[in-house]
């Protein structure tokens, strides 16, 4: 006798449709997806502007264009979109032996041997760069200016507007000691670096961090003693604000006496970032340099490019510092342990949360560098920092 199949019933017909469907649905998906995964990616728009070819027009400030070191001036910026001026002195040329004597009462090991080494001329800025200046950059104070109608565009604002700039900070970097007048702190040598970025193209003048040699020289301001005004410690309250004198902050700049050449706070107040690497044997690095050349000339503005994010260098001692650390000689190391407070996973590229003793000063050379030469002195060597600068540009933290 003939097998029959049953009829299926309603329900199992409602279920093979459904397990029909899925498969059908699963299929068009996994298709999908093999589509989507063949296309390249979307590429993702910059939230800055693109940088226009070449370099800013400069803008013209009384007494700040010199051709030759004798026509150099102090002179008075202005950051455009803002009310905000700082001040530049002129830095002569010259030699003189970087680090301290091996009798230098408080010396480091790291501040030996000395080494001859020739500066050429350049501008400095008379004080520490103030929070009133950072601000104008942090906060894009100039670009809200434009869009109230409170301040005219400028032409070097595309070349500024493209520049980044900092990401916000878990908590006001000032941590309540001051705003006008005082120095900025707690930023990363990265953020200081950008910031003389941003500044140059804003100014159509090139503006970057001095060199440790260059910082050295600027202050000791001709003098061979363990600070710019001897070996006198006792007169430190004249000049400098440290430990004993700050009530535990920083002050605002300009306040004490200045070095021989005018500038004020290089010993105190806060410790001042430089370009350089730090690496405690570099001057060995530079005499053995100084010994190979058969003349024995003196080294012409060394600098030990970094490469590697820590450590790198700060100079000039803080308010938080012993005396012995504001010499003029004194060098310290930028660690891991000024980001220990900072709750972001990677820890911010522009802010340090547990330094609110380093802030920075500009400089600007008479001798103007080439565009790959500015870069340097700009840009991130950390791949990891260049990462995430570029995912901030895409609108990423």
């Amino acid at each position: 006798m003939p097998m029959h199949m049953p009829f299926p019933t309603t329900s199992s017909i409602v279920r093979i449709f459904a397990v029909a469907a899925s498969f059908v649905a699963l299929t068009s998906a996994t298709l999908a997806q093999e589509e989507t995964d063949q296309k390249p990616e979307p590429q993702v728009q910059s939230v800055y502007p693109e940088m226009p070819d070449g370099v800013p027009p400069v803008l013209s400030v009384k007494d700040a264009v010199a051709k030759k070191p004798e026509e150099m001036k102090a002179y008075t910026d202005v950051i455009p979109g803002s009310d905000v001026t700082f001040e530049m002195l002129p830095i002569p040329a010259g030699e003189f032996l970087l680090g301290s004597p091996s009798e230098e009462e408080d010396r480091n090991k790291d501040e030996g041997p000395q080494v001859a080494v020739a500066i050429e001329p350049f501008w400095m800025g008379k004080c520490e760069v103030t929070w009133d200046e950072f601000h104008v950059f942090q906060f894009k104070l100039d670009q809200q200016a434009r869009l109230k109608g409170t301040a005219k565009p400028t032409l070097q604002d595309p070349w500024a507007d493209a520049v980044s700039r900092p990401t916000p900070p878990y908590v006001p970097m000032d941590f309540g000691m001051g705003i006008k007048g005082y120095p900025a702190v707690c930023m990363t040598q990265f953020g200081a670096r950008q910031y003389c970025k941003w500044l140059s193209q804003k100014t159509g003048r090139f503006y970057r961090l001095p060199t440790e040699a260059e910082w050295e020289y600027a202050c000791r301001a001709g003098t061979t003693t363990a600070y710019s005004w001897g070996d006198d410690v006792d007169l430190i309250d004249d000049y400098a604000w440290y430990f004993d004198n700050a009530d535990d902050q920083y002050q605002q700049v300009g306040k004490k006496k200045p070095n021989p050449w005018g500038l004020y706070d290089m010993h105190g107040n806060v410790s001042e970032w430089v370009i350089d690497q730090y690496d405690k044997k570099f001057y060995a690095t530079l005499a053995e340099q100084i010994s190979a050349n058969p003349a024995g000339k003196a080294l012409v503005s060394p600098i030990n490019w970094p490469l590697k994010l820590y450590p790198r260098t700060v100079r000039g001692g803080s308010w938080d510092d012993d005396p012995d650390r504001l010499r003029s000689a004194s060098r310290r190391r930028s660690t891991k342990g000024w980001k220990v407070q900072d709750p972001q996973l990677p820890k911010s590229i522009w802010f340090l949360t547990d330094a609110s003793f380093v802030g920075f000063r500009l400089v600007r050379p008479l001798k103007q560098p080439t565009a790959a030469e500015m870069a340097k002195y700009w840009e991130t060597e950390v791949e990891e920092v260049f990462e995430i600068q570029q995912k901030q540009r895409r609108g990423g933290r």
